[in-house]
Order: C-alpha cells, then structure tokens, then sequence
C-alpha cells in the first residue's frame, strides 16, 4: 500500500496549503490528483455523501478527509474494490516499527469483517479496509465521528450506511495523539496507478450534502468548496456545480472549462436540521 498511502499524504498537503510550482515529473505518469476543501469549524462528527460517476483501476475517492485522516472508496489496480480509513500518528516519521507504542495509533474497535494494519512511508499510521463491491451511479453515505479518548488522545469512528443491510455500520474506530477533534474538511479524486495509461482515463465523482456536528450538538452544513489541485501541471481537470452537488474530475478528455483552480464554489443550502445518523 506505500504507493496509495504516499498519494495520499501529498493530496492532504496540498488540501491544506496553495499548490506550489509544477512538478513536470508528474506529468504523463498520473491523472493529476484534485480536491474540494470545505470551510468550517472543529466539530465532533462529518457526514459527507459521494456518487462516483466514472472509475478505473487505481483510483481513490476519498469522500471524508479531516485533520488526522481520511475515509473513501478504492478501486484498486486489480479492479477489486473497497472502503479504507486511515489515521495518522503523531510526527513526520516514515517507519511504522519505529514509532513508539504511546505515539502508535491505537484500534478501540473494529467490525469482524474489516481488516486492520500499520501503513508507513510519508507518514505513519492505522490503516482498515472493507472488501466491498460499490458501483459507479450509486450513492454512499459516510460518517465520521470524534470524541476524547483521555491522555491527549482523540478517538475517531468510521461509519458507513450500507445500502444492502440498510443500515450504519460501525467499522472501526482509532485513537491518535490529537489537541483537536475534526476539523480541515476536504474531498479529493486521485490516480494512484500511475503507470502512464492511467492517465488516459477519466475518473469522476459528485460530492455533496456535507454537514459537521459542533459539540453543542447543532449540525452545519458544508455548502462551500475550494478546487484545488496536486502539483502535476495538466490542465485536463475540472470542477463545478451539479445541482445540489460539487463535480469534481480529472484525467482523460476533460477540460478546465468551469471553475478554475483555488476559487469557491456554493451550492444550495438545503431545509434540513442535518443527517440522520447513529
């Protein structure tokens, strides 16, 4: 998993701060990687939706990304295709046998179906992953939740609605050395196959009806989004509004026709109090 977990960590970096130069190394290798940054305060729970329009072997749709870590769908290069959540430790370090046992992130739960490991390289962590055959058109529904977990540590649950057992299921939760809940809320779409024909291949997705739960209880919906964008400079990417929804691609045959990068989008505030969840 070191390529998609590297991936990964350079999406959230470049979520989180301005794109800087290009890097023409990127260019021809990979469908550059793109992003929705949704503004909003520390909260204790971040529900988001996501409908993956067009896939292809090697791509992430990460749906609930946060401070600490992220949460999406998969489909990996054997076409094989399943959740993972993944929360970082403490600290820049790259191998995951040197970390010590109180900086480890620790699982405090996990469902009998999901598989629970140590990632490493551009980062350290806890990693799980559910085997789970989602479709494109289809909408799915996650959640992730926060609260104190005691000795500086902060304890955060990945939820999933599923569609067939109508019903949220509880995956796993981690705890990692945290002085905040959620908060630095984003989606990306990226190409971790990198083999050059992976770049020929478009790969998009709507986002929408995002919400944050503040401790007081009251839920915020997320109706903004910045596009951003990794440092690979092809212009073959794009964003918009879809309805209700934030559209977000990259690769194959599109075009950079809508929203340009590092501007806002705002969709429509819907009448809703906020997302039934457990």
């Amino acid at each position: 998993m070191r390529r998609i977990l590297s991936c990964c960590t350079i999406a959230l970096v470049a979520v989180l701060a301005s794109v800087g130069e290009a890097d023409e190394k990127l260019k021809g290798i990979a469908c550059r990687s793109v992003h929705l940054a949704y503004p909003g305060p520390e909260a204790v729970a971040f529900y988001n939706e996501v409908t993956p329009l067009q896939s292809a072997d090697g791509t992430y749709f990460c749906v609930c990304g946060f401070n600490k870590g992220y949460y999406g769908i998969q489909e990996l290069a054997s076409g094989k295709k399943l959740l993972i959540f993944s929360v970082w430790d403490p600290g820049n370090q790259n191998d995951p046998k040197k970390v010590k046992d109180d900086d480890r992130v620790k699982m405090l739960h996990k469902d009998p179906s999901v598989r629970v490991g140590r990632f490493g390289n551009e980062g350290t962590g806890g990693q799980s992953f559910l085997d789970y055959n989602w479709k494109v058109n289809e909408t799915y529904k996650f959640l992730v939740k926060s609260k104190p977990a005691g000795e500086g540590r902060v304890e955060f649950a990945g939820w999933f609605y599923h569609p067939e057992a109508k019903e949220w299921k509880h995956l796993v939760s981690f705890s990692t050395q945290s002085k905040n809940q959620l908060k630095g809320y984003y989606s990306f779409i990226e190409d971790f196959r990198r083999n050059k024909v992976s770049t020929t291949k478009t790969r998009t997705a709507q986002f929408g009806n995002a919400w944050i739960q503040t401790d007081d209880g009251k839920w915020h919906e997320l109706a903004k989004a910045k596009f951003t964008a990794d440092s690979n400079p092809v212009l073959n990417i794009n964003a918009k509004l879809d309805g209700s929804r934030f559209w977000l691609g990259t690769g194959g045959d599109l075009v950079n026709g809508d929203t340009k990068l590092q501007a806002f989008m705002t969709r429509k505030e819907s009448n809703e109090k906020g997302p039934d969840v457990p």
